[in-house]
């Protein structure tokens, strides 16, 4: 019979294989990627995952730092510290876009996917925060176009969102192509 210290030394070994199997299949192809992918990239069973983090949400949970908050935090901190709101735009924007186009995660977490996940739900907050004092910054300085509101751009981010996830993939130069219509397209004339 197996020693209590080698059992826990499994269990450990099991975890961070699923942890870091779960970082790579969430950001390659989202956070509803099947968990049998998720366990088979891990070598575990689709029953250990539950076992060791109680589903997928506990899954998501315990590294959605590391598949998108770190990196989406770090846009809004960057952006918050562009003085000049042109510039403050632009950055915003396009960063947010490139992040929802090279990490289909990012676009679960913006749709909401999995809204039992607090940790999910608190990214998605901070996100909404940042754009509501981007277009509040904005609008005040006459930046934007004055019927732009902090509802038209989280429309326009939940739009990409879906369209990235549930639409035909553009190629890049498009995307970025109609990253720059979309800048164009709300700023005061």
């Amino acid at each position: 019979m197996p020693s209590e210290s080698r059992l826990r030394a499994d269990a450990r070994r099991n975890s961070e294989q699923i942890r870091s199997a779960a970082i790579g299949a969430f950001q390659g192809q989202g956070l509803t990627v099947p968990l049998e992918e998720v366990a088979k990239a891990a070598g575990v069973s689709k029953a250990t995952i539950f076992n060791r983090f109680g589903g997928r949400i506990g899954l998501i949970e315990a590294v959605i730092e590391e598949v998108v908050a770190t990196e989406l935090f770090a846009v809004i901190d960057r952006m918050r510290a562009i003085d000049d709101i042109d510039e403050r735009i632009d950055y915003y924007l396009t960063a947010l876009r490139d992040l929802q186009y090279r990490q289909p995660a990012v676009n679960d977490v913006l749709l909401q996917t999995y809204p039992h996940s607090r940790q999910l739900m608190k990214i998605c907050r901070a996100g909404s925060e940042a754009n509501d004092e981007l277009v509040a910054a904005a609008r005040a300085s006459g930046a934007l176009r004055p019927e732009f509101t902090a509802g038209d751009l989280h429309a326009l981010v939940v739009d990409n969102a879906l369209a990235l996830k549930y639409g035909e993939r553009p190629a890049r130069e498009a995307y970025d192509r109609r990253t720059t219509y979309l800048l164009d397209g709300l700023r005061a004339r």
